[in-house]
């Protein structure tokens, strides 16, 4: 039997690999799209953490090539004084990306919920994923299987402290989202109605 789940799990993991394409290294080699997802990677005070940083950075250099005419930053703003979205959003405006066309998910608690979210709160169709790369392959994954026209750019602009944490969780992450997509179809916890079109 535990042969039989690891084989499986193998199963899932390659097929996430696989799927979760295409992922560009290159601004300037991005299709373009109405608007670029970013997400959410934990903050301390007034400072993204070095993740975020340059999810959030790729985002802007998305917008400011003319790659995306919105950014959407979805996080976790389920504590008080916590507040990812709103931190990523002062990050962005202070490099020159106007508030109007930043907009933020405040319920973005995991990828499944901010995709989800995005399609049906935020009118999303089509959309660039702004992540590492350890991250888009379940991501692009799970945004297709959501029926959002996706492609991924990857943020790794630097070496990351916890590295092999993050890889070893994503192989969990990697199988809860093959499960949600194609078992259990849950829904966000929280979902609410439409909010905006981001669809262009």
């Amino acid at each position: 039997m535990i042969a039989c789940v690891g084989a499986a799990a193998g199963l899932i993991w390659r097929q996430v690999r696989t799927e979760g394409q295409p992922i560009y290294r290159d601004v300037s080699q991005a299709p373009p799209a109405p608007v670029a997802i970013v997400f959410g990677a934990g903050y301390s005070g007034n400072a993204l953490s070095s993740i975020l940083s340059d999810r959030v950075n790729v985002g802007v250099d998305l917008y400011k090539a003319g790659k995306v005419k919105k950014l959407l930053m979805t996080g976790d703003n389920g504590r008080t004084g916590y507040n990812e979205p709103d931190a990523m959003k002062a990050a962005a405006i202070k490099r020159g990306v106007p508030a109007k066309d930043i907009v933020c998910d405040y319920a973005g608690f995991r990828t499944y919920d901010s995709l989800y979210r995005a399609r049906d709160v935020f009118g999303v169709k089509k959309a660039i994923l702004v992540s590492q790369t350890y991250h888009l392959y379940r991501a692009l994954y799970t945004g297709k299987k959501l029926g959002l026209e996706v492609t991924g750019q990857a943020a790794d602009r630097q070496t990351y402290y916890g590295q092999e944490f993050f890889d070893r969780r994503e192989v969990f992450s990697t199988e809860r989202a093959w499960i949600d997509v194609n078992v259990t179809h849950a829904q966000p916890k929280y979902l609410g109605p439409r909010e905006h079109s981001l669809d262009g």
